[in-house]
């Protein structure tokens, strides 16, 4: 299953880009054009953090498209991706690239699909706003607090000087391609972390938690922050330089947010990809994802990455360019000069 990606060297060089500066304003939203005759169903299921963008895209295309029925599951990144590689989704949203094994299971049924990405995001870390006393975390500091056995269960156990109150913890759940990043960066394998904390593959559950919890920690996609600021309180990331960073479209799209900066997926079923309606969902999703990226919170690649990504699609060039799943701190770029 496994083609060439894009062009290595434009890719690299317009991804290269999204690291070392800020992205370009986003564009517009297409002007409205006149509705279509198309007709038909899209199922897609996956990432909660990539879903808001997918809802987004599904609305505005639907004011053109009333004929397409468009819905839209957030079981996680890889409950997602369990029922794509069983073929009851068309589209797959992912907080993180395709797994090998999902790949394998993809490949048993004869799926093939072709990846996209199509934002970035800083994974954030919240406490409830009545927290006065932190202001920042180190990576070392979130690794003792979330690795598998951890008994830091009090504030105070997890830096001199934090008050003796209660640390109650929430986070996505073991299917969410967040978790799985999150844990690779923070406890340096995928899905090892405690497992005495609240979790749940939907982020909005994750922030009424943290909202209403004074002593509460957790983390999920920065979207769910910005849309919920008057009720939480970003944690600034210290990755070992004494330099404390939050995340922002600045820092995201710079690579400075390290190492919860990360890109965002939509993974498209070749054999849909074929019907019209899907065909017609995909090139809009890319075209108006600029605009559309920002409105929801989160930081749009350059336009020149998703002119080459409509490129990647109308070519319909399958596979994945990851060697399977959570890749951190390398870039885009140096995996695709790997092809």
């Amino acid at each position: 299953m496994r083609t060439s990606a894009l062009p290595a060297l434009a890719l690299a060089a317009v991804l290269a880009g999204c690291q070392t500066k800020p992205p370009e304003p986003a564009a517009q939203p297409a002007p409205p054009a006149a509705p279509s005759n198309l007709s038909g169903k899209i199922a897609i299921d996956g990432s909660s953090t990539v879903y808001p963008i997918t809802e987004a895209v599904a609305e505005e295309f639907g004011k053109t498209n009333p004929g397409v029925q468009v819905t839209a599951g957030i079981s996680g990144t890889g409950g997602g991706f369990k029922k794509f590689s069983a073929g009851e989704t068309d589209l797959s949203d992912a907080s993180r690239p395709i797994k090998s094994k999902e790949a394998e299971a993809c490949k048993a049924k004869g799926i093939e699909y072709i990846e996209l990405p199509v934002a970035f995001d800083g994974l954030s870390v919240m406490v409830n706003p009545q927290n006065t006393f932190c202001e920042s975390l180190t990576v070392a500091e979130l690794n003792k607090i979330w690795e598998p056995g951890s008994k830091v269960n009090n504030w105070k156990d997890v830096r001199a000087g934090f008050p003796d109150q209660p640390l109650k913890l929430y986070g996505p759940g073991t299917d969410s391609g967040t978790f799985d990043y999150f844990t690779d960066a923070v406890n340096g394998k995928e899905g090892a972390c405690r497992s005495d904390f609240t979790a749940s593959e939907d982020d909005n559950v994750l922030v009424t938690g943290i909202a209403g919890d004074p002593n509460a920690l957790g983390f999920f996609g920065y979207a769910y922050f910005a849309e919920n600021q008057g009720k939480l309180k970003l944690v600034a990331i210290d990755p070992g330089d004494g330099k404390p960073v939050k995340p922002s479209d600045e820092t995201i799209s710079s690579g400075t947010y390290k190492p919860l900066s990360r890109p965002i997926f939509l993974y498209v079923k070749t054999a849909s990809a074929a019907r019209p309606e899907v065909d017609a969902f995909v090139r809009f999703y890319l075209q108006n994802a600029p605009a559309l990226v920002k409105q929801v919170g989160y930081t749009p690649l350059p336009q020149a990455a998703y002119d080459l990504a409509i490129q990647r699609y109308v070519a319909k060039k399958t596979g994945s360019i990851f060697s399977g799943g959570s890749q951190i701190g390398v870039k885009i770029e140096d995996l695709l000069a790997k092809e």
